[in-house]
């Protein structure tokens, strides 16, 4: 399983906070993006978050201080100021059947770098993937759609 941390839907938080009856929320999170964690169950929602303490329903801590919460607990804090001040909400997840992504991870597929909190909440969503590569040293602008033969 994996949320898509850089897709922003033309959906905001406050339409999400309204959606749940979640009437009195801070109006900035009118502009702010909910994210395409992927194409699976996009009806199911997550918040990808900074731990800060152990307060929130089925909140499971995915590396350091990330930690991923799917209760309805979190937004109504978040909404009234009063939850984790970093934090990125996203609707569906991407999914593997068992051993598709090993397969796939052998057959370089993927770039694969260590969650990065700085560039999960505070890098803009248009530059995470450009960022995550600059971790192994990659830099996506010097690459090529085209392919040759040497």
């Amino acid at each position: 399983m994996g949320i898509v941390v850089n897709r922003p839907m033309d959906l905001m938080v406050g339409d999400i906070l309204s959606h749940l009856k979640i009437d009195e929320y801070d109006q900035s999170y009118d502009d702010v993006p909910v994210m395409c964690g992927g194409p699976v169950q996009m009806e199911r929602g997550f918040v990808l978050h900074r731990f800060e303490a152990d307060q929130w329903e089925s909140s499971q801590r995915l590396q350091g201080d990330i930690c991923l919460t799917s209760s309805k607990d979190i937004l109504q804090a978040i909404a009234n100021n009063q939850g984790p001040r970093e934090n990125l909400i996203a609707l569906g997840y991407a999914g593997w059947s068992a051993g598709q992504l090993d397969e796939e991870m052998a057959q370089n597929a993927w770039l694969s770098v260590k969650a990065d909190p700085d560039i999960i909440f505070s890098t803009p969503c248009e530059q995470r993937w450009q960022a995550a590569a600059k971790l192994l040293g990659v830099d996506l602008a010097l690459m090529t759609n085209q392919i040759g033969h040497a």
